[in-house]
């Protein structure tokens, strides 16, 4: 169950992460920004499950999802000016 829970919290954060973040680099459209929010979401479980501020079978909450959201968005936004350059 925790795992429709984070797809769910990531595409929110996802779309949340785009306005938070907006820029000519990063991906523009709906479904590849949600898709990088539920990857944020997957990053913020797995780092928060390392750290040990989630449990085994916890989810990332939503500020959570929305950071690793942001941080996937950052990486992307990178690895998108490097290709174009």
């Amino acid at each position: 169950m925790w795992i429709i829970w984070t797809i769910i919290i990531g595409f929110v954060a996802g779309v949340i992460a785009k306005f938070l973040m907006p820029g000519r680099n990063e991906p523009s459209g709906f479904i590849l920004t949600t898709i990088l929010g539920i990857i944020g979401a997957f990053v913020a479980t797995f780092l928060g499950q390392a750290v040990g501020w989630y449990g085994p079978n916890e989810g990332a909450g939503f500020i959570g999802a929305i950071v690793g959201a942001v941080i996937v968005l950052a990486v992307w936004g990178m690895i998108s000016r490097r290709r174009t350059a």
